[in-house]
Parts: structure tokens; C-alpha cells; sequence
């Protein structure tokens, strides 16, 4: 190949191929690998429901189940100063607004005392056999320390507040979103009313729905 003037001139033509197929593959590359890690980077649950837990049996639950409906979440223990009374209150919200829109869902904890020294098993066995509660029990947990149960751990970040005691008390929202808590001597009057009436915005929201 000549240039004008009769010079001749290098064709540099396969080495350009060369350089631009190597750096398509390098980018390719480099592009899966980025789409690779953001698949494999575990997601953090956005809210209470996309969690899974352990019940009293040990078997793996998904909290989807409850998705739609409210939830008063709590820390429950079979040997504290509150047992009896907190048992029979929950169970009266518990049975007074029913399964259809509402549960109460109750995780015990052995880190406040010697207030649940029990499995997990035994724990949900005694409450319904002492106070004859009909919630849902899952597995004892820890609240507190290097390894708290993430399901819970989702209720006291959004609140920024970790219970001190037993029977704290936690509304999740139909979406899976904290919207309140109580702690552990706050009247169960105030607590009623309001899950009452999320109760309620549910039950007309389906109505609108129909």
C-alpha cells in the first residue's frame, strides 16, 4: 500500500483488530462478573413477612403466611412477673379480633433472667396448657448479642429500641412495616384500640376491594 507521494505505509489493520477484540472480552468480562456478584449478594428482607423463622417444632416458617393481616409481635417468657397477666391479655386481643385479619406472634426468650429456661417446644406446651393461649409460638431466641434472630432484629431496628424485659410488643402493618411499639407496662387497653383499628382499615380496605 502506498500513500500519496509514492511512500509506502505499514498496515497496522490486524493489530487493531487484535487490540479491540481483547479489550470487547476484557469488558465483557469484567461485565459479568459485576452482574455475577450483584446476583449472588444475598438481599436484605425489605420487611417483617419476607423473613423465615424456626416454630416450636424446629421446622423452618415463613412469615408470608401473616403478609396482608397485622401482627402484634412479642417477646414472651414462661416464668416472669408478667406471664400470667400478659398471656391472658394477648390472648383476649388474640381471640377477640381473630385469625382472619390479625395474629398475635409470640417469640420466646431466655436472655432476660431466668424467666425461659425451656425449649422451645416446652414453652408453647405450657402456655397453652397454663393460659390456654391459641397464638402462633415460634422458636426461642436471642434479642440481644452477636446473634439475634433477624426476623426480630428487622422489628427493633426500625424502632431503634431493643427491649429491656419480657413482653415487648411490636405492630407490624398488613405491608410488613413496624408502625408502633410498647414496652412491657404499658397498658394493653391503649394496645387493643389501636390494633383495633388497623383491624378495622384492613377489613374496609377489602370491602372497597370487592
Amino acid at each position: 500500500m502506498e500513500a500519496l507521494g509514492g511512500y509506502p505505509v505499514k498496515s497496522s489493520g490486524p493489530k487493531v483488530k487484535k487490540l479491540t477484540v481483547l479489550l470487547s472480552m476484557t469488558v465483557g468480562v469484567g461485565c459479568l462478573f459485576l452482574l455475577q456478584t450483584q446476583l449472588l449478594k444475598p438481599q436484605k428482607p425489605a420487611d417483617f413477612y419476607s423473613f423465615e423463622v424456626k416454630d416450636a417444632k424446629g421446622r423452618t416458617l415463613s412469615l408470608e403466611k401473616y403478609r396482608g393481616k397485622a401482627s402484634l409481635v412479642v417477646n414472651v417468657a414462661s416464668h416472669s412477673e408478667q406471664t400470667e397477666a400478659a398471656y391472658r391479655s394477648l390472648q383476649e386481643v388474640h381471640r377477640e379480633l381473630g385469625t382472619s385479619h390479625f395474629n398475635v406472634l409470640a417469640f420466646p426468650c431466655g436472655q432476660f433472667g431466668d424467666t425461659e429456661t425451656g425449649t422451645s417446644s416446652y414453652i408453647e406446651a405450657f402456655a397453652k396448657s397454663t393460659y390456654g393461649v391459641t397464638f402462633p409460638f415460634f422458636g426461642k431466641i436471642k434479642i440481644m448479642g452477636s446473634e439475634p434472630e433477624p426476623a426480630f432484629k428487622f422489628l427493633t431496628d426500625s424502632v431503634q429500641k431493643v427491649p429491656k424485659w419480657n413482653f415487648w410488643k411490636f405492630l407490624v402493618n398488613p405491608e410488613g412495616q413496624v408502625v408502633r411499639f410498647w414496652r412491657a407496662d404499658e397498658p394493653m387497653e391503649s394496645i387493643r384500640q389501636e390494633v383495633a383499628a388497623m383491624v378495622r382499615e384492613i377489613i374496609l380496605k377489602k370491602r372497597a376491594e370487592l
